[in-house]
């Protein structure tokens, strides 16, 4: 969209940017005179609530049945509709432009969103001294520069035991997640993908009478592209316009989905049942998402080639809950940790707690700058955020050697023929004398006019996997062309040394091939390869490729019981509370899900994974992948409990989570990039929270810990120097009272610092029938635990205070681990993790 001049200030063609232009334009004058008057994005909050704040009316909430039995009323919550005296979104906006005349009058800006329904306030663009001028004004309660963000399935069903657990609840796929609208917040969606296919001869699908949203319709997503499963589509780009980096082409200026990340993630949380996966000419099965009946509204905020920016987000954010989504899931990360008193008092974080107000659940992705500690990149207690583990299923390759050593690889690929063993040629071995002294990354495999095809015909071709594959420099893709074109019988590809660290997902091959990934295992290779050429001795020239070997092929999936374990790349706890990494008192990540190797949907015009380009349906592994799972399940209990507040929804799923792997044994935690399988250790609640989800159990958790909006406006109180940026953020004033973070109604228990002795304090419900139940714990090392009371007894819909009492029995500064669990006399068992990390048994300053 944007052109440079030869200055180096972008201008563009759109109307819509004109006034963009102008400030551009004199900021660029401004430059070449020594000024610093750089104009930016800043995010403006008001001191007047949003419209989700005011205009919320009481009405009585229905009571509930669940299984025949009545539901208590306790728990509902109150239904919220909109009165019809408080401003509209339009008269908002007016007041943001009169606001900014006045101050600014006479200035150029470029005032980039109006947010009113979250969030009372506005994104413009201005330079510094500008921006200054706004934080003056007495209307003006916060003024925040824009920052960056980044993103951080066919048999995940079946190891999360869906079909016979949680969609036989429901009455099967067919139900599951019906009337629930989930809003995927990401890179968009590929509309035409069967995965969002309202088809459904069988029953009626109707749009739920809640959502308000709407379908953006441009050339690149025409009229008809949303429909009874994908009921709201919408883009938000212009703080990227702004900045002059945003490519409409490119990056598509609608909903569509240039990347292809967006697409999977919104089909693993809401994909249509039973769609075929077929990749590179070969079928891995049928796909499905969490939730199949569940629909979507997507807002496109993020864009492959820059990410995306803060702003947008927010757009995104504050639309998607005035649309009347149910839940909101988020892959989406910040580019790095917020600034100020703490950090949860960012743009994002704070439109998200309005959120909750309104009831929204949200989900979001732990980041993927795991293992090490303090790394999560989701921080607050009202967001649940997701860490990524693997799942039973894994697509192993192996190449045999002709001295019967097997190497492990990877690839998606068919194998050779199992009764022959095939001669062996490297690519620089292959090389046409006039390209050998000219091309150094011939060995790559990239071009196959650099090759003599009749040395690698009918033979397999081995390549070299450089860090240029790492860089997108390189392509297996063209490798496998290459090889094609020569006629070779497939091709094997051995890890440069200079790759290190690096791990590899299975990649689609039409062709025999593997990968193979380990460093070691390819100078293992090699030698093999290389002691085996017959050269001749006056010449050196090789006469004869004496290395045999077979592939036996990566197509067939292998089922391991040593799943789930956490991968080595998801985010970790504890929680950071600040910018100092001063530790939070709040457990994170809450849960862990499903997250390496996800087959789901991918977009025709994806280019995220250069592998997948043009396929429909794409292997992924991250974060990213996991928080949607968690989204899709959330739907179905948000569907058989419609009454939970969005506390309620994460406390079934944190409560029931598991703690065993497939095999009974203890779930693992890898701990190192490199080689990360031998690198490993029982997982503990900062690894994994509360576990791994459970979706079968979550929909009968016997108690919950529920946690309110005010509740958290009472933590927030509590951080010392909060209050005027809690007042800039949501307009509510702290009173006297307020809540410690060890106090809040979680399903865990983390204290940073236990100096003698604490005391707090839970509040469960029941939501099961009436239950006597029994507690028992585990203490942390160093660490007594008493449960005050031990046994009670409780009616359905009514709740119970507990006392927990830690003391600290040794000094200590490495953190510990333990749990409490109520065992329930209906069989039900509720956990909640217990974690301390310094530990202060006496008082030593006396001597």
């Amino acid at each position: 969209m944007f052109v440079p001049t030869k200055m180096g200030c972008p201008c563009g063609s759109r109307m819509m940017l004109v006034m963009f232009c102008l400030v551009i334009s004199v900021s660029c004058k401004q430059a070449q005179n020594g000024g610093a008057a750089i104009p930016a994005v800043y995010i403006v909050t008001l001191k007047h609530a949003p419209i989700s704040h005011s205009e919320l009316r009481v009405n009585p909430a229905p009571k509930i049945k669940n299984n025949g039995s009545q539901r208590m009323n306790r728990l509902d919550k109150p239904s919220i509709t909109r009165t019809t005296n408080w401003p509209n979104g339009s008269y908002i906006a007016g007041l943001h432009d009169s606001l900014l005349r006045r101050t600014l009058r006479g200035e150029k800006y470029l005032k980039v969103y109006t947010y009113h329904y979250l969030i009372n306030g506005f994104a413009v663009l201005v330079t510094p001294h500008q921006a200054d001028k706004l934080s003056r004004r007495r209307e003006v309660l916060n003024v925040v520069m824009d920052f960056s963000v980044r993103t951080a399935t066919t048999h995940t069903p079946q190891f999360l035991g869906l079909p016979q657990g949680a969609w036989a609840r429901e009455g099967g796929f067919q139900m599951a997640g019906e009337g629930i609208v989930i809003g995927v917040i990401d890179t968009g969606i590929d509309p035409t993908h069967p995965s969002f296919s309202d088809d459904s001869p069988t029953k009626p699908y109707p749009v739920p009478k809640h959502f308000s949203g709407i379908c953006e319709v441009t050339p690149d997503f025409p009229s008809g592209s949303c429909n009874r499963k994908l009921i709201g589509a919408r883009h938000f780009a212009a703080s990227a316009i702004t900045r002059g980096i945003f490519n409409a082409t490119q990056d598509y200026a609608s909903p569509y989905d240039g990347d292809g990340h967006g697409t999977h993630t919104a089909a693993i949380a809401s994909g249509n049942h039973g769609i075929p996966v077929v990749v590179a000419g070969h079928h891995f099965g049928n796909a499905s998402g969490m939730a199949p009946r569940s629909h979507i509204a997507v807002y496109k905020a993020l864009y492959k080639r820059f990410g995306g920016f803060a702003a947008d987000v927010v757009a995104a954010i504050d639309q998607a809950a005035e649309d009347g989504v149910d839940i909101i899931s988020l892959s989406i990360t910040p580019n790095r940790r917020p600034p100020g008193i703490a950090t949860f008092f960012n743009p994002i974080d704070m439109a998200l707690l309005s959120a909750i107000k309104t009831g929204i659940f949200v989900v979001q992705a732990a980041g993927n700058t795991g293992p090490s500690p303090k790394s999560i990149s989701s921080f607050s207690p009202w967001i649940f955020t997701v860490g990524a583990a693997s799942h039973d299923r894994v697509y192993s390759n192996s190449i045999v050697l002709g001295n019967n050593i097997t190497i492990p690889g990877v690839g998606l690929a068919p194998g050779t023929n199992k009764n022959v063993m095939y001669t062996m040629v490297s690519a620089i071995h292959a090389l046409k004398d006039s390209t050998a002294a000219k091309n150094m990354y011939a060995g790559e495999c990239q071009d196959a006019s650099n090759f003599n095809r009749d040395i690698v015909q009918g033979n397999l071709l081995i390549c070299s996997y450089s860090i240029r594959f790492v860089l997108g420099l390189a392509t297996v893709k063209r490798a496998l062309e290459t090889a094609k074109n020569l006629s070779a019988a497939g091709v094997v590809f051995y890890m440069d040394p200079y790759v290190i660290g690096f791990q590899l997902n299975p990649i689609p091959m039409k062709i025999p091939g593997i990968v193979i990934p380990s460093p070691d295992d390819s100078t293992t290779f090699l030698q093999y390869y290389n002691s085996s050429l017959k050269r001749d001795e006056a010449t050196n020239k090789i006469v004869k490729f004496g290395g045999m070997a077979r592939i036996s092929g990566g197509i067939k999936a292998n089922f391991s019981h040593s799943a789930p374990k956490i991968m080595y790349y998801s985010a970790r706890g504890p929680d950071p509370e600040d910018n100092f990494l001063e530790n939070a008192d709040i457990l994170k990540p809450n849960i862990v899900a499903p997250g390496n190797s996800i087959w789901a949907a991918w977009s025709s015009g994806g280019t995220d994974s250069v592998e997948f380009e043009g396929e429909s349906f794409a292997m992924m592994s991250g974060t990213s992948m996991a928080a949607p799972h968690v989204a899709g399940l959330a739907a179905i209990i948000k569907q058989q409990f419609p009454s939970f507040s969005p506390a309620a929804i994460g406390s079934a799923l944190s409560t029931t989570a598991s703690l065993y792997d497939r095999n009974g044994g203890t779930i693992m935690a890898q701990r190192a990039y490199a080689n990360p399988d031998s690198n490993q250790s029982p997982a503990t609640p900062f690894d994994m929270g509360s576990g791994f989800v459970n979706p079968t159990a979550a929909l009968n958790p016997g108690l919950i810990f529920d946690t309110s909006y005010d509740d958290y406006i009472s933590f927030l109180c509590g951080i010392n120097g909060s209050s005027p940026v809690l007042l800039n953020y949501t307009g509510e004033s702290c009173g006297v009272s307020t809540t410690a973070a060890s106090n809040l109604n979680l399903p865990s228990i983390t204290l940073s610092k236990l100096n003698q002795s604490a005391i707090m304090q839970r509040t469960v419900t029941n939501v099961g029938s009436n239950e006597t139940y029994r507690i028992g714990w585990t203490a942390p090392f160093g660490v007594s635990v008493k449960v005050i009371p031990s046994y009670f007894a409780i009616l359905s819909g009514e709740k119970q205070v507990l006392t927990v009492v830690l003391n600290a029995t040794i000094n200590n500064s490495i953190a510990s681990y333990g749990r409490i669990k109520f065992y329930g006399s209906n069989g039900h068992v509720v956990k909640i993790p217990v974690s301390v990390i310094v530990k202060i048994s006496f008082n030593t300053t006396g001597g």
